[in-house]
């Protein structure tokens, strides 16, 4: 099983950014997908999660209105869109996949990827 994230890099602040996770080696319409994110120092949190069973989407107070988590069952792919960056949205972003509801959090998780850097810097 393979979680490839990919799409960090470095953005302004008020920026938008792009993350991607490409998944294989499992039947990705059976899993929820979500995104964590660590920042130096700090515990990792969960960002956005999205269902696979009825496409039940939560996101963390700190993206909310900013971010979303759309995700191509054809493609085995799903997204972070990241919008009105922030400094302090600065971190390793994390996908995992987990046959899961969103509320375990990532207690449910099964798989995960390597993290993807995301900087928020003017």
């Amino acid at each position: 099983v393979q979680l490839q994230a990919s799409g960090g890099g470095l953005v302004q602040p008020g920026g938008s950014l792009r993350l991607s996770c490409r998944v294989s080696g499992i039947t990705f319409d059976y899993y929820t997908i979500a995104w964590f994110r660590q920042a130096p120092g700090r515990e990792r949190e969960e960002v956005a999660c999205i269902s696979n069973s009825d496409g039940r989407i939560t996101y963390g107070d700190s993206v909310k209105g900013r971010f979303t988590i759309p995700r191509d069952n054809g493609k085995d792919t799903a997204y972070l869109q990241m919008n009105s960056l922030k400094p302090e949205d600065t971190a390793v972003y994390y996908c995992a996949a987990g046959i899961t509801y969103c509320d375990l959090g990532e207690d449910g998780m099964d798989y995960w990827g390597k993290g993807t850097l995301v900087t928020v810097s003017s």
